[in-house]
């Protein structure tokens, strides 16, 4: 039965949501949206209406040179792939990418599209840790109008934060996002550093059923599998770890409808979901953040914070966009839908 509050929804009913896990390549633009494709078009085989695609689905992410010349435009070939997944399967399609905008500064910018065009764009609030050697954030809300639904967009540590709930609560119909989280690397003592990870891999796992449970909405959160290894910023020492988290889809409750962990390499998750603004369950903490982060991250958040934001104006500001042309499959008529449970 819908509710009073949810009666703006009009005659939308249930969809069939499809979050994809991707291993990517760390910044080859190319060789990611054509994994990123193969995804897409195995979750709209299997009758996804909504696909939502992880945060730097061209690129992963890590502290490596190659990154500061992955940046595309908004109109470019990671803009190009999601409209071609959202007419060839009539899907509405997001994900975010390093986005290279008129005014020369790089973005993490969340797009969502379907077969008529770009519906809306959500740029991350703060970047995270060393990613702000390569973009700078943004200062939009976060709401993007799809059709009858109001769509709350949220990337990785924007679950980790209270603001983030401010913003959306109440406001939204469907929650989408993905993270690229990293793991805390095991540096001796590791003993020590094993429970940081412990911790840390917890955050990760839980941010986005929490952050379900606060704004009152589905969420289709999308992740990253595998190892990582390179430089770390400001440090003597290399990280070598692994992305962590969930590739997840939750109801309001924040109770998981579909879930595929991260050591379970590259695929999709499916599950039918009501749209709607149900009444958040949990209250919003005061303070900044929703999670105890551990003293590895939290230092990381300051240090590199700080590191980042010198190097983006030395290394990345300036350089010119990646000249990435991806031809999508032949064909962009929609394929046959498979059967959508109701």
């Amino acid at each position: 039965m819908r509710t009073a509050r949810n009666a703006h929804l009009g005659s939308v009913k249930g969809v069939k949501v499809a979050a994809v896990q991707l291993v990517p390549e760390l910044g080859d633009v190319a060789e990611n949206l054509q994994r990123c494709e193969a995804l897409g078009d195995e979750a709209g085989r299997q009758g996804a209406e909504w696909i939502v695609l992880p945060e730097f689905f061209t690129t992963g992410m890590a502290f490596v040179d190659r990154m500061a010349d992955a940046a595309l435009p908004p109109d470019g070939a990671a803009t190009q792939l999601m409209l071609a997944l959202a007419r060839r399967h009539r899907a509405t399609v997001g994900g975010s990418f390093v986005c290279r905008d008129a005014d020369g500064h790089n973005r993490n910018a969340f797009l969502l599209v379907n077969a008529g065009g770009v519906q809306g764009r959500h740029d991350k609030d703060l970047p995270t840790m060393f990613e702000n050697c390569f973009y700078v954030g943004g200062g939009d809300d976060g709401v993007i109008r799809s059709g009858e639904l109001n769509v709350g967009a949220a990337l990785c540590w924007e679950l980790m934060r209270t603001q983030t709930a401010r913003r959306l609560r109440g406001r939204v119909d469907l929650l989408v996002g993905g993270s690229a989280w990293w793991s805390v690397p095991p540096w001796p003592p590791r003993a020590l550093t094993r429970r940081f990870e412990a911790r840390n891999a917890a955050n990760a796992e839980k941010a986005a059923p929490s952050m379900a449970r606060l704004v009152g909405a589905p969420i289709v959160h999308a992740s990253h599998s595998g190892a990582i290894a390179s430089p770390m910023p400001g440090l003597p020492v290399p990280y070598r770890g692994h992305y962590e988290g969930a590739t997840i889809i939750c109801d309001a409750s924040g109770r998981t409808l579909a879930r595929r962990g991260a050591r379970e390499g590259a695929g999709v998750v499916l599950a039918d979901v009501e749209p709607g603004r149900a009444k958040p369950s949990d209250e919003i903490p005061r303070r900044y953040w929703l999670h105890r982060r551990g003293p590895i991250p939290a230092a990381a958040w300051t240090l590199q914070r700080a590191h980042g934001r010198r190097w983006y104006r030395r290394h990345t500001l300036g350089r010119p966009v990646a000249d990435v042309q991806h031809a999508t499959a032949a064909s962009t008529e929609p394929a046959p839908r498979a059967a959508v449970r109701r």
